[in-house]
């Protein structure tokens, strides 16, 4: 995520890694999101998809992050083309 930030912040023109860094981190972190808001439902059990109980919402975002701007699948294809 730091490198990815410090790359966009130079003023590196290769469009090819800056791509692939963006589509990386952007996987890293949306997978990172779902995978810690699923074991949150997991622990809680009943109340964890209660909308009484913020961890609902949570998971509910992090699903929303993972489609959003292209999902991972498409981020991942970007990044193996950009490593070709």
């Amino acid at each position: 995520l730091y490198r990815t930030t410090a790359m966009m912040d130079s003023s590196t023109d290769d469009r090819s890694l800056r791509s692939r860094l963006v589509s990386s981190t952007k996987c890293f972190a949306s997978d990172v999101a779902m995978r810690v808001t699923t074991d949150a439902v997991q622990i809680l059990g009943g109340y964890g998809v209660m909308k009484d109980y913020p961890v609902e919402r949570m998971m509910r975002d992090a699903k929303m992050i993972q489609i959003f701007d292209g999902s991972n699948q498409i981020q991942r294809v970007i990044v193996a083309k950009n490593l070709l």
